[in-house]
């Protein structure tokens, strides 16, 4: 009987050195992962636990000719926030998991598929172009309501804009274009450092072309 209790114990503590190892990279000191409800599906954001892990590939990067790969500036419009990670992260639980934002991938579409944040939606830069003649419908989608020379966003979503890192122009094309349609600067924020800085942190991927 006491060789089995002893036995159950060990196991226990075995199980639960094994969780404490398995969780060893953090978001932070006091939180292993972030899961979060969106639409309906569930997301996890962690970080990669395998501590030998690099980045390999286009964002092992350090050079690419500027223009047009050039280093941008840490704020992309004036009162446009630009934000870390675990701002993204918090964005993603409060903002987007209640409906009341989006957080936007401004890239082409190969780009996205090819993996993006969780919980992201491709708007790519592109179609936020004045010379868009379905401009003004997806700032409706976006929450404006009223007529193109006077949108009222006081209904819009928050939106969080981001690219493929901070030598990316395609969010603060974005943000730019949004700006210059009216969208309120406080309704909009900038994540520079991108898939570049996301990859970087070793943080979760989902990768949409796979999944379809």
């Amino acid at each position: 009987m006491l060789r089995d209790v002893v036995a159950a114990v060990l196991l226990c503590l075995s199980f639960a050195a094994s969780a404490a190892h398995a969780q060893e990279v953090r978001l932070t000191e006091d939180r292993a992962e972030a899961v979060i409800t969106i639409n309906g599906q569930q997301i996890t954001i962690g970080r990669i636990q395998d501590q030998a892990n690099q980045i390999t590939g286009e964002f092992a990067r350090t050079s690419r000719p500027c223009p047009p790969f050039c280093i941008h500036p840490m704020s992309a419009g004036e009162g446009v926030a630009t934000l870390g990670e675990l701002e993204v992260i918090a964005f993603l639980e409060t903002k987007v998991a209640t409906g009341e934002g989006i957080l936007i991938d401004s890239r082409l579409p190969v780009f996205f598929q090819a993996g993006t944040i969780p919980g992201a939606v491709n708007v790519p830069f592109s179609i936020l172009e004045a010379e868009n003649p379905y401009r003004n419908d997806i700032m409706r989608a976006l929450g404006a309501t009223g007529t193109p020379d006077a949108f009222d966003f006081s209904g819009a979503l928050d939106l969080l804009l981001f690219c493929n890192g901070p030598w990316c122009d395609q969010s603060p094309r974005a943000i730019r274009n949004l700006l210059a349609a009216g969208y309120p600067a406080a309704k909009i924020s900038y994540y520079r450092g991108g898939m570049q800085d996301w990859l970087l942190m070793g943080l979760s991927v989902q990768t949409p072309a796979a999944e379809g």
